[in-house]
Order: structure tokens, then sequence, then C-alpha cells
């Protein structure tokens, strides 16, 4: 059972049943409020086009199909319950209120025949898929690999609770892995399966899924520095919280009978807004490459006029949980600008063509990354991705880099408004602090913030 399999599933099943909905909704509206023959007509036709497809788009939205293995019951119900109204509403006021009626009344009957339709049919096919789930888990049948990070008394007093619990809270232990030297007093409980340097291999090598912290969340540098060396996974992290922690409301959770863990988020963008802005970055790449078309052709044609090479310039670069990829840029250097080994630019760099200074100033370099962000490598917001040689060089002075690959890299990004094209690691360093406080507040607004910024350094050509 994977996430893709069950969102599959989810996608096949709203789809049948938005289809099913509008056609029981239509057969209503043609006998209960026209009093006419049922006639599957042309109208009937186009909505049975556009109605199941706006729905999906509603869905998806709400990021009910970004980690389907995680579904929970009151989640569906709630998000069915809000899409039902959101949608219903939109449905009622772009096709139906110019519907001929004989009183008012018939247009609340209307609405409340689509909602009512559309929400009963819709949730029962989810809950039974979520419920199913739910019972692998709760069984035992399924779970999540995870394994628990320390072997002191605190992870073995986690592994006591996870024992007792009436249903298993999905965590498939795989083993330990120790912080101290000393310390292997979990060793009597579960596998032994390195220190806490050997934590990047442990999770490749078990598929690890999720991992328990067992530190007091108190201890915070101890916590910063495991957290920040896991960053660079998808991962769900949990530590132990203390009284303090659930005083304060830190820890939230639905699950009755789950242990009481506190999930450590690294991203506080809500599912439904991090959906959006992927359905955002599809829309507007595909609207930029289409409508700016005969530009970039003609950007293309003077780039190859105005230097020896090729058109595009392509490099591996870091991308999401650590992913490298290929970045397209249009070139904006001599070839072989390289040939002694990586080097960053500076803004009188000999390297660079009298044509590539400009695109650096306007930005126009970084128009082909659109088709990154098309191909899921890249956002049209996020921080700037870098190259693994670099990333080495930052990490030795600021671990914290990592919490950059948390995110999909973007086109844009805050450190990018502030500082343009970084000159060396210091400024890189420098860039990387906005773009881990764009992390820590990432929303929509602030996207459309940099997005704004971004077009006026185009527009001025005052790009470093």
């Amino acid at each position: 059972m994977t996430n893709r399999k069950k969102a599959i599933l989810y996608i096949l099943f709203d789809l049948f049943t938005a289809f099913i909905v509008w056609s029981a909704f239509f057969i209503f509206r043609d006998m209960y409020i026209e009093q006419t023959e049922i006639g599957f007509n042309q109208k009937f036709i186009l909505g049975l086009l556009i109605v199941p497809s706006f729905w999906m788009l509603l869905y998806a939205t709400q990021g009910i199909y970004r980690k389907p293995l995680r579904n929970y019951r009151i989640r569906i119900l709630r998000d069915t319950i809000l899409s039902s109204i959101i949608g219903t509403i939109v449905v009622f006021f772009v096709l139906l209120l110019d519907d001929k009626v004989y009183s008012y009344k018939q247009y609340y009957i209307l609405l409340f025949t689509l909602f009512s339709l559309h929400f009963l049919i819709t949730i029962i096919p989810r809950l039974i898929i979520t419920t199913g789930i739910v019972k692998k888990i709760h069984s035992g049948k399924f779970g999540f690999n995870t394994i628990i990070i320390g072997g002191s008394e605190k992870a073995i007093e986690i592994i006591d609770e996870l024992k007792r619990l009436k249903q298993s809270s999905g965590h498939l232990l795989q083993g330990f892995v120790n912080i101290n030297g000393n310390d292997f007093k979990l060793s009597e409980h579960l596998p032994f399966l390195g220190h806490i340097d050997d934590i990047h291999q442990v999770l490749r090598s078990h598929n690890i899924q999720e991992v328990i912290i067992a530190l007091e969340s108190s201890d915070h540098e101890k916590l910063q520095n495991i957290i920040i060396q896991l960053a660079g996974f998808d991962l769900k992290i949990n530590i132990i919280p203390d009284s303090y922690d659930i005083i304060a409301g830190q820890v939230k959770t639905s699950s009755i009978y789950g242990a009481l863990l506190l999930e450590v988020n690294l991203l506080p963008m809500p599912d439904w807004q991090y959906s959006t802005k992927r359905f955002l970055d599809i829309i507007i790449s595909l609207f930029a490459l289409v409508v700016l078309f005969p530009f970039l052709i003609i950007l293309g044609i003077l780039v190859k006029l105005s230097s020896k090479g090729p058109i595009f310039f392509t490099q591996e670069r870091i991308g999401i949980n650590g992913k490298p990829f290929k970045i397209i840029k249009y070139r904006t250097m001599v070839v072989d600008s390289e040939k002694d080994g990586p080097q960053l630019s500076s803004s009188n760099d000999s390297r660079i063509t009298p044509l590539g200074k400009v695109l650096r100033k306007t930005r126009l370099d970084e128009f082909p990354q659109f088709i990154n962000v098309l191909l899921g490598d890249m956002s049209i917001v996020g921080p700037r991705p870098e190259r693994q040689f670099y990333i080495d060089q930052i990490s030795k002075k600021d671990p914290q880099y990592i919490y950059l690959h948390k995110v999909r890299p973007g086109i844009t990004s805050w450190g990018q408004v502030k500082y343009g094209y970084a000159e060396n690691v210091e400024e890189m360093i420098q860039r990387m602090k906005y773009d881990l406080l764009y992390i820590r507040n990432m929303s929509l607004a602030l996207d459309f913030k940099i997005m704004f910024y971004t077009f006026v350094i185009i527009v001025k050509a005052k790009g470093k």
C-alpha cells in the first residue's frame, strides 16, 4: 500500500461520484423543478465535462490527495463538508442562477438538494477507503517504518507506551540510533542500527518514514542538531513532550488511543495552501511559456548570436528532500567558464557575456526554469537551489542550510530579491537567512509579495 495507489483510488471514486451527483441532480432538476421530460441535452453534457473537473480541482487544493495514508475520518468528514459548501455555492451561482423558476423557494431547494446529494454520495466511498486504511493501521497490518533516536530510559518509556496502546499507532519500529557512545539501554528491546553520525545511511537503508526523538523537548541544543540532520528527508518527526509543552498547547492530536508525541512541523503552510501553491505554479508556468513563447524564441536567437555556445545552460542542483535535478537557464557566460572547477560569478566577472549581463539584471536568464517548475523540480517561489559543492561548504559554517531542502527550490526567493546572485559563500549564508525566514513564514500571501518585488526588479533591470 503506497500513497500513490491510495491517492489514485481516492481520485477515481471522487471523479465517479462527481459524475453521479451531476447526473442525479440534473434528473431531479428536470422532473421536480422545471417539470419537463428528462433530456440529456447539450447543457447536461457540458456540465458533465466542467462540473466534475471543478470538483477535482477543489479537492486537490484541499490537499486530500497529498498523503492519503495519513488521512483520518474526522479530517475526511471536515474537508468533505467544507468542499461541498464551497463547491455547491460556486456551481449554483455559475450554472444554476439563470434557471427559470416559479418562486425563489425553488432556488433554495436546488441549493439544498445539490449540497445534500454531493455530500452524501461523496462521503460514503471516502469513509470506506479511509476506514480501511485506519483499521489496517490499528490492527498492526500496516504502518510506517519508524526508528527511535536515543537509547536511554526515555526511549524505553516510549516503547512501553506504544506496546500498551489498545490499538496500534502505526509505528513499525525498525530499531534505534544512539546519541551517546555508551547509551545502549534500548538494545534489549530493539535492534541497534547505528550512531547518530550514521543517521543518513540508516534512513535510506531501512526506508524510514517516521522518527521518534527520545529526548526532553527542553533539551534544545541536542534537538536542534538532530532535527537539522533529519531536515533533508521526507519524514514525520516526533519528540517526547514535557509538561510545559502540554500546558502551552503545543501537543495537538485527534487520536484518542495514540501515544503522547509532539510532531515537529518544519513547514507551517497548511495543506490547502501547499496544494494551491503547486496548482498556481503549474498554471502560471504554462501561461508564461505559452504567452511569452515568441519572446523566448527571440531571446534564444540573441543568446546564440551573441557568443559561441549553446542557447541553454544546464547544471545539476539539489532540490526538495536532497533530490538532484538539472536546472535550465539561458546561457549568460562563455563556454567552459568553469573549466578550472566551480566558481561563483561576480558583478564584474569577465566570463559573463555582454548579453548575459542584461539577462542577469532583468532576471530573463531564469525564464526557462518555468520548464523545471512544470517538471516538479522547482516552484516559482522558494529558496534558490545550489550545487552540492557549495552546499557542503555552507553546511560546515551553518548546518541549518539543510532546512532549505524541505521545500521545492524557486525561480525567485526572498533571499534572491534581497541579495541577488551570491558572489561568495558568506553572501550565500546571508541570503540563506532570508530563505529560512521564508520557510518559517510560508504562505500564498508571502509568495505573491515576493513575485511582485521580482517583477519590479525585472522592469527596473536592477537585479544583481
